[in-house]
């Protein structure tokens, strides 16, 4: 995911972006704590996900 696409985006668009992302993120978690996760990176990934979907957000405000 690119900024550049998260600019494009409204503020309601984004609110519900973010609440997906932080479900993923969740979801992650729990997969590696019970060692089904085969690539963790994969939360790496999400975090700096839901970081730019903030940051759009703040910048549209």
């Amino acid at each position: 995911m690119k900024y550049t696409e998260l600019n494009e985006k409204s503020v309601q668009d984004l609110n519900v972006l973010l609440k997906e992302k932080k479900v993923l993120l969740f979801t992650l978690k729990q997969k590696l704590k019970t060692m089904q996760l085969t690539n963790p990176n994969e939360i790496r990934n999400v975090r700096k996900d839901i970081a730019k979907i903030n940051t759009a957000i703040a910048a549209a405000k």
